[in-house]
Protein backbone atom coordinates (compact mmCIF):
# COMPACT_ATOMS: atom_id res chain seq x y z
CA UNK A 1 0.00 0.00 0.00
CA UNK A 2 1.04 3.60 -0.46
CA UNK A 3 0.24 4.61 3.14
CA UNK A 4 3.80 5.71 4.09
CA UNK A 5 4.08 7.65 0.85
CA UNK A 6 0.68 9.24 1.35
CA UNK A 7 1.57 10.20 4.92
CA UNK A 8 4.85 11.75 3.76
CA UNK A 9 2.98 13.78 1.14
CA UNK A 10 0.46 14.93 3.74
CA UNK A 11 3.25 15.97 6.10
CA UNK A 12 5.00 17.98 3.38
CA UNK A 13 1.71 19.61 2.39
CA UNK A 14 0.96 20.49 6.01
CA UNK A 15 4.40 22.06 6.39
CA UNK A 16 3.85 24.10 3.23
CA UNK A 17 0.49 25.33 4.47
CA UNK A 18 1.94 26.21 7.85
CA UNK A 19 4.77 28.14 6.18
CA UNK A 20 2.28 30.06 4.02
CA UNK A 21 0.13 30.96 7.00
CA UNK A 22 3.17 32.04 8.94
CA UNK A 23 2.82 29.66 11.85
CA UNK A 24 5.85 31.37 13.36
CA UNK A 25 3.80 34.56 13.54
CA UNK A 26 1.30 34.97 16.31
CA UNK A 27 -2.32 34.69 15.26
CA UNK A 28 -4.77 36.79 17.09
CA UNK A 29 -6.69 34.97 19.82
CA UNK A 30 -9.97 35.19 17.93
CA UNK A 31 -8.52 33.35 14.92
CA UNK A 32 -7.00 30.69 17.16
CA UNK A 33 -10.31 30.18 18.96
CA UNK A 34 -12.19 29.94 15.66
CA UNK A 35 -9.74 27.34 14.37
CA UNK A 36 -9.97 25.33 17.59
CA UNK A 37 -13.77 25.47 17.48
CA UNK A 38 -13.83 24.31 13.85
CA UNK A 39 -11.47 21.44 14.66
CA UNK A 40 -13.55 20.42 17.68
CA UNK A 41 -16.74 20.50 15.60
CA UNK A 42 -15.14 18.37 12.87
CA UNK A 43 -13.98 15.84 15.46
CA UNK A 44 -17.45 15.71 17.01
CA UNK A 45 -19.06 15.11 13.60
CA UNK A 46 -16.52 12.40 12.86
CA UNK A 47 -17.23 10.64 16.16
CA UNK A 48 -20.97 10.93 15.61
CA UNK A 49 -20.68 9.32 12.19
CA UNK A 50 -18.52 6.53 13.60
CA UNK A 51 -21.05 5.90 16.37
CA UNK A 52 -23.72 5.44 13.71
CA UNK A 53 -21.82 2.69 11.89
CA UNK A 54 -19.93 0.95 14.71
CA UNK A 55 -21.14 -0.91 17.75
CA UNK A 56 -19.96 0.17 21.18
CA UNK A 57 -17.54 -2.78 21.29
CA UNK A 58 -16.00 -1.75 17.96
CA UNK A 59 -15.67 1.87 19.10
CA UNK A 60 -13.97 0.71 22.31
CA UNK A 61 -11.58 -1.45 20.33
CA UNK A 62 -10.77 1.44 18.02
CA UNK A 63 -10.18 3.70 21.04
CA UNK A 64 -7.71 1.18 22.46
CA UNK A 65 -5.87 1.13 19.14
CA UNK A 66 -5.78 4.94 19.17
CA UNK A 67 -4.03 4.93 22.55
CA UNK A 68 -1.10 2.98 21.12
CA UNK A 69 -1.12 4.04 17.46
CA UNK A 70 -3.22 7.15 16.88
CA UNK A 71 -2.25 7.43 13.21
CA UNK A 72 -3.30 3.81 12.58
CA UNK A 73 -6.65 4.36 14.30
CA UNK A 74 -7.22 7.53 12.27
CA UNK A 75 -6.53 5.56 9.09
CA UNK A 76 -9.01 2.86 10.09
CA UNK A 77 -11.59 5.53 10.85
CA UNK A 78 -10.99 7.12 7.44
CA UNK A 79 -11.51 3.78 5.69
CA UNK A 80 -14.67 3.06 7.67
CA UNK A 81 -16.14 6.50 7.00
CA UNK A 82 -15.38 6.27 3.28
CA UNK A 83 -16.97 2.82 3.15
CA UNK A 84 -20.07 4.13 4.90
CA UNK A 85 -20.31 7.11 2.55
CA UNK A 86 -20.13 4.85 -0.50
CA UNK A 87 -22.80 2.53 0.89
CA UNK A 88 -20.52 -0.40 1.65
CA UNK A 89 -21.47 -0.23 5.33
CA UNK A 90 -25.15 0.32 5.98
CA UNK A 91 -25.62 -0.89 9.53
CA UNK A 92 -23.80 -1.16 12.81
CA UNK A 93 -21.30 -3.95 12.96
CA UNK A 94 -20.49 -6.05 15.96
CA UNK A 95 -16.76 -5.63 15.44
CA UNK A 96 -14.14 -4.21 13.17
CA UNK A 97 -13.31 -7.65 11.79
CA UNK A 98 -16.66 -7.90 10.06
CA UNK A 99 -16.19 -4.51 8.43
CA UNK A 100 -12.88 -5.55 6.93
CA UNK A 101 -14.15 -8.83 5.52
CA UNK A 102 -17.19 -7.46 3.83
Amino acid sequence: MADPELEAIRQRRMQELMARQGVGNQQNPEQQKAQEDAKREADERRQMMLSQILSSEARERLARIALVKPEKARGVEDVLLRAAQTGQIAEKRRGLYRCWNR
